[in-house]
């Protein structure tokens, strides 16, 4: 007998033995749904209310250990020590690689289970150390001013349900190479729904008059993805109210159409402090107290509360708000869930608890966050000036041509976006071009709004476990620049690489932000700050060639940038290997292949009003001006070529279409090209004008050419029927438009009728 086999039978002889000795729910024989039921009956409503809450306390006469269903890995395991710092959301969508999302949030799961593992066997589970996880986000990024938009997919509702399901399989160990008894974690997909801000007014904002087609073909798609596709385990509510009702307390929202019409039979739990909006002054104002806010909650169906409200139960069922046998709902949702865990079985038997500690931050981690970075970086202009000449006679001397400056060039945390957790070493845009091409001088030059910085000097440079540089970061004070002596201090340089834009400290959840232009974490300009628009000016009126990294978690309008910069590359906030990342793309080592997952508007008159939820005028798909960089756009150091696009017709009801279209490489370096398809029904005139269905990349030898194959399945024909007021797919002429990016000037059509 091999050792495999040895140990699945001494864990089958195990798991007979306990099951012998204890009580049906402490049972890893019996089904999830068994076990729940009967631990449900052993409950007090006080026990009860308490497993409601997000942190759980111990239920020691019944053995329930501790959990807390709070957990965060947006875009790496957050808030819970060391782990590897993958680029942010709306950077990763760039890179139109499902594979490598969902073997990075394999990687994050992996790094999550083992960090689990530890702190209940050294008894320190609590906030942001058990198994559930409240990730990803499928909000429509529907306005760049939005702060929260880096944490999705971008602005298509089709891309943030096919990445989206790509992340819950990663997390949740669903993937076709890993197969266990238990889930590896939850995910749970957020905010449901439509929401994305502003967030100054999500505690007390209500969306109503939404048109049905907007509701269904925009802001649901994503989650009708997760839950039936992907089998998500977690649902999240969102603050604001949808139609009158908070959104954790929507019977339209949670039971008609999220548990009625598409089946979902996992957990809902509430945005932090959400239940508290209905009823405390100056918010939603639905409930007059706490515990008929608590009892709406509960009856709408949010079975786990983030806060804490829903301690309050046993007093809105004495009062009779509610009855305990609706509660149990709710109770016997999350006790399934917790042991589809394994969180009450030994960990003899839960395969998932035997991935070690070695895992987290490890070497091959790394490597997945630097690949993703490099994918995810968006070249946007270039006149020819990249990729740069790495020459330097000497490493130890300053560099003969080249300088860095920019407010986000030695920023570490500026790399981490939002939600993040503690990278063992970041690569900082600085650090990576020193370690590309030796010694290059730099200079801040200027904070992200103003003169005035937080100078630093570059002290001692030190190796760190994992063979790194750490380079030590010393403050000096404050320090106003001129731009006089910004221009001495370069005069010797023929090439500025500025790394600026925005930071995560400005663009973000809820928060009090002082700074001009940005409002409670969203912005109200995305133009780029004018300090920086007026150094470039200035470098470049000096003769300077600029290249100019933007490192944002959203559209920036960047229309006199396109005349004062040679180069512009929009880095995203790129995770703790950005820096390598960054200079693998300047110095060529890397062939830039993102393509944006967000429209970039050439500035703020291009925007409806922000609090406006209607679509029209919104996104590549409504809008109807001319941006600056289409959605689906990006540069490389090669071109390519596309030609003899075809489809199959479909013979019957049932079937979908496959595409296939030839793509060349014509210039003389390997690179990868995107092949998008997008697809309209021109009878449709209030539709949207173009729709993204599929897409591939395809990575191409200089010279080399391939078909290219992309399956359309008949659902993906689906669009608003307004004569039904459903979404189903219409008998009709449809459109198939397939290139390189959204600008419809560069698409070939396709005419294909889908019966």
């Amino acid at each position: 007998m091999n050792t495999r086999s040895m140990i699945v039978s001494t864990a089958l002889l195990l798991t007979t033995n306990l099951a012998a000795q204890q009580l049906p729910y402490q049972n890893p024989n019996l089904s999830a749904d068994e076990r729940a039921e009967d631990l449900l009956g052993r409950l007090t409503l006080e026990e009860k209310a308490k497993l409601m809450r997000n942190g759980s306390p111990a239920i020691p006469r019944l053995g329930i250990p501790a959990f807390d269903w709070w957990s965060e890995a947006l875009h790496g395991v957050g808030r819970n020590g060391v782990s590897t710092t993958f680029p942010s959301c709306i950077g990763m969508a760039c890179s139109f690689d499902d594979d490598l999302i969902e073997r990075i949030f394999t990687a994050v799961s992996d790094e999550a289970r083992a960090k689990n593992t530890l702190a209940r066997r050294e008894g320190k589970v609590g906030k942001y150390r058990c198994l559930s996880f409240w990730t990803p986000t499928v909000n429509i990024f529907r306005d760049p001013r939005w702060g929260r938009g880096q944490e999705s997919y971008g602005e298509d509702p089709f891309m943030n349900g096919r990445m989206g399901l790509r992340v819950v399989r990663g997390l949740q160990g669903t993937s076709n190479c890993q197969q266990s008894k238990y889930m590896k974690l939850l995910a749970c997909a957020k905010h449901f729904a439509v929401h994305s801000g502003p967030e100054k007014l999500r505690h007390s904002m209500n969306i109503e008059d939404l048109s049905p087609r907007d509701l269904w073909e925009t802001y649901l798609p994503a989650f009708k993805t997760l839950v039936q596709e992907g089998g998500v385990k977690e649902v999240m509510c969102a603050y604001q109210r949808f139609e009158g009702d908070p959104c954790c307390g929507s019977n339209r929202l949670l039971q008609q159409i999220l548990r009625q019409d598409w089946g979902f039979q996992g957990l809902v739990v509430s945005d932090c402090g959400a239940i508290g909006d209905f009823w405390q002054p100056n918010r939603h104002g639905v409930s007059p107290d706490q515990p008929a806010a608590s009892a709406k909650a509960v009856l709408s169906g949010t079975d786990v509360e983030c806060g804490a409200h829903y301690g309050s139960l046993p007093e809105a069922v004495q009062r009779g708000d509610i009855s305990e046998e609706q509660i149990n709902v709710s109770v016997r949702r999350l006790l399934k869930g917790r042991f589809e865990l394994g969180d009450f079985d030994p960990d003899s038997i839960v395969s998932w608890t035997q991935i070690p500690p070695s895992v987290i931050a490890c070497k091959e981690h790394k490597v997945l966050a630097r690949q993703m970075a490099r994918e995810q970086m968006v070249l946007l202009k270039n006149n020819g000036i990249l990729p740069l000449k790495r020459e330097n006679p000497s490493p130890i001397t300053p560099h003969p041509s080249l300088m860095v400056m920019g407010p986000n060039a030695a920023d570490s945390t500026m790399l981490w976006g939002i939600y993040f957790g503690q990278a063992s070493h970041t690569v900082t845009p600085l650090e990576g071009i020193r370690a590309k091409v030796g010694d290059v001088p730099y200079l801040t030059a200027c904070g992200i709004t103003s003169m005035t910085v937080k100078d630093m000097a570059i002290g001692k440079a030190t190796e760190t476990a994992d063979g790194s540089t750490t380079l030590q970061m010393i403050e000096q004070g404050e320090k106003t620049y001129t731009i006089p002596e910004i221009l001495e201090a370069a005069k010797q340089a023929e090439t500025i690489i500025f790394v600026g834009g925005i930071s995560p400290n400005l663009e973000r959840e809820q928060t009090r932000v002082k700074e001009s232009g940005f409002d409670g974490g969203d912005r109200t300009s995305i133009e780029l700050p004018q300090v920086q628009r007026d150094i470039l000016r200035a470098l470049h009126e000096a003769g300077k060639r600029v290249v100019f990294v933007n490192c944002s978690g959203s559209a920036v309008a960047l229309a006199p940038e396109m005349e004062t910069c040679d180069a512009i590359i929009q880095a995203w906030y790129a995770g703790e290997q950005g820096g390598h990342a960054l200079a693998d793309v300047l110095f060529g080592d890397y062939n830039p292949s993102g393509k944006l997952a967000v429209t970039f508007y050439r500035d703020d008159t291009q925007l409806p009003p922000f609090e406006d939820y209607s679509m029209k005028n919104r996104t590549y798909r409504y809008f109807r001006g001319e941006p600056l960089f289409p959605f689906g756009y990006g540069l490389s150091y090669t071109t390519f070529s596309m030609h003899n696009a075809q489809c199959t017709a479909p013979s019957a009801i049932n079937d979908g279409v496959t595409l296939t279209v030839d793509v060349k490489n014509t210039g003389t370096v390997d690179g990868t090209e995107i092949v998008q398809v997008y697809m309209r029904r021109p009878a449709d005139v209030e539709g949207p004008i173009k729709s993204l269905r599929g897409y591939s990349r395809v990575d191409l030898k200089a010279g080399e050419q391939k078909t290219v194959t992309i399956d359309l399945p008949r659902k993906c024909f689906e669009n608003w029927d307004s004569a039904t007021q459903t979404m189903r797919v219409v008998p009709d002429r449809y459109e198939l438009l397939v290139g390189f990016s959204s600008a419809e000037e560069q698409l070939q059509r396709l005419e294909i009728t889908i019966p």
